[in-house]
């Protein structure tokens, strides 16, 4: 059986990582100084528990240096033009297409999202790479018409400055290159705040950065800090970083926008996320069953748009769950890097005790576990994808409203699609949702203002999955923060209205006169 450390040896060779095999590796990149003395970060296989790697952590002193290079390099790139900002994006690219392969095997290993996943989690860096280097030709703004003869008024966006892009342990690079190509390209620099648990992937990420910035001369865009919860705390209360895009749990947001509003600055928030899907009557089963089971048991549960409810009409839940046991017992679990596999573990034992925790509450409800329930003994944090069928409707089971980063599936029983609707935006957060119908009419009030109040609203697709073309980001406790595509990228800039007057007068608007 090869290790996880046999394994991190060929990755590392591919990415030009080998000396996070040698011992403690610096995990300070973009300042002067790059020693990491903050104190040792370890990084552990979550499929056997064992070590695989040592990052040294930034000290304050370190991370000040490179939020002050950040700084000072902003001065100098929001002045190139934003089409020539675009080629280092356009090389990064490049780059994770050369790549793909070992850095998708990294995000497996160290992550524990299977193979096809981790690969496709680099085809999202790859695809926001393609449409920023398209948007880096199209930052545009209006031209107002003037109610003052010979004025002509407009609105520009300019680069707002240094951004801090704190990431989560579930998609441990994907979400920084949403936050990193749209910043970069809109003029601003980037520093990185990764997860904790994924440093390498992180480290891996920034060495291709660098290798992208030198090949065009770009050098100081994007910088890393890896440390533990304190990095996030200073990024937050540091008035020289005026926008902290933050995912993670709505907790810890809370905090991160209290800090961040605190000094007047701005934050990006993709918090937590309790999605549901609604299935009709009237519903194509064999499709519902497909994307119920990848958006429930997909990356163990611990996507932030992983399903975690399911409202189904009561004609047919008999036969859908009988369809989802089916299907749940035919999931492979085990190393996400075999091929085959369907499911990997949980990110820590701490993790899994709380899908344990969240199954005894839901059990003393009164609710009954379908099939699954159970943690493997084996090395590593791997469980069984569970579904608990509900005693009654939502209300009876308070542990559904909480968000459980696991594989865990409660099922209720709805009598009509407003019963439903109700029930989906029952809860606080408001990430994604779906729903499963034949029916235009059920379709269209889903997706209408008096149907789903989540960020996304699918029609006969689940809720994971999202594309980058598409704003993706949720509202109520998610936080209402949105990143990728549409029109994400004005997040990234400051908004200036300006008014030119060419001609010889000098008229006031509103009529008034001042003589």
């Amino acid at each position: 059986m090869t290790t996880g450390r046999e394994k991190l040896a060929k990755i590392a060779k591919a990415l030009g990582i080998e000396d996070v095999l040698e011992g403690p590796v610096s995990g300070v990149v973009g300042a002067r100084v790059l020693a990491g003395d903050g104190g040792s970060i370890t990084t552990d296989d979550p499929s056997t528990g064992a070590r695989l790697g040592i990052v040294r952590g930034a000290s304050k002193s370190e991370y000040d240096a490179v939020i002050a290079h950040a700084s000072e390099r902003f001065t100098t790139w929001r002045m190139v033009p934003a089409p020539v900002r675009g080629q280092l994006v356009r090389r990064l690219g490049e780059l994770l297409r050369e790549l793909k392969e070992p850095l998708g095997a990294l995000v497996s290993l160290e992550m524990g999202k299977i193979k096809t996943e981790g690969l496709g989690e680099v085809q999202e860096m790859i695809d926001i790479c393609e449409l920023a280097v398209g948007l880096s030709r199209q930052l545009h703004g209006l031209t107002i018409a003037s109610e003052r003869p010979r004025h002509r008024m407009m609105e520009q966006w300019l680069p707002l400055g240094p951004v801090g892009v704190v990431t989560a342990f579930n998609f441990p690079v994907a979400v920084w290159a949403w936050n990193a190509a749209l910043a970069a390209v809109c003029g601003d620099t980037v520093v990185w705040k990764p997860s904790p648990h994924a440093p390498l992937c992180a480290l891996a990420v920034q060495r291709l950065c660098d290798r992208a910035m030198k090949d065009t001369n770009s050098e100081g865009v994007f910088s890393l800090v890896v440390s533990g919860h304190e990095g996030g705390e200073w990024m937050s209360s540091d008035p020289r970083v005026p926008l902290v895009s933050f995912t993670g749990s709505s907790a810890v947001g809370r905090k991160v926008a209290s800090a961040v509003g605190a000094r007047l600055g701005r934050s990006l928030l993709e918090l937590g996320g309790n999605n549901a899907i609604v299935v009709m009557a009237d519903a194509d089963l064999d499709l519902a069953v497909r994307a119920i089971v990848f958006g429930s048991v997909g990356t163990a549960g611990q996507r932030c748009t992983s399903t975690r409810r399911l409202f189904v009409e009561a004609s047919v839940i008999d036969a859908l769950t009988e369809r989802l046991v089916s299907a749940y017992r035919t999931v492979t679990i085990g190393d996400p890097l075999e091929d085959g596999v369907l499911m990997g573990p949980l990110i820590t034992d701490q993790a899994a005790q709380r899908y344990e925790h969240a199954l005894a509450e839901a059990q003393k409800a009164g609710a009954t576990i379908v099939t699954g329930g159970k943690r493997l003994a084996r090395p590593g944090h791997f469980v069984e994808p569970v579904i608990v069928r509900a005693k009654g409707d939502q209300a009876s089971l308070p542990i559904a409203f909480e968000e459980t980063f696991a594989p865990i599936l409660y099922v209720f029983s709805v009598s009509s699609l407003e019963e439903a609707i109700a029930a989906n935006n029952a809860v606080s957060q408001g990430l994604s949702s779906a729903i499963f119908t034949d029916s235009v009419r059920a379709s269209e009030a889903f997706v209408s203002a008096m149907g789903s109040d989540c960020g996304i609203a699918n029609v006969n697709i689940g809720t994971s999955g999202a594309e980058i073309g598409g704003a993706f980001g949720g509202e109520k406790d998610t936080g209402g923060g949105r990143e990728s595509g549409s029109d994400a990228w004005k997040t990234y800039m400051r908004r200036q209205t300006s008014t030119v007057n060419w001609g010889r007068e000098l008229p006031l608007a509103q009529g008034v006169s001042f003589v």
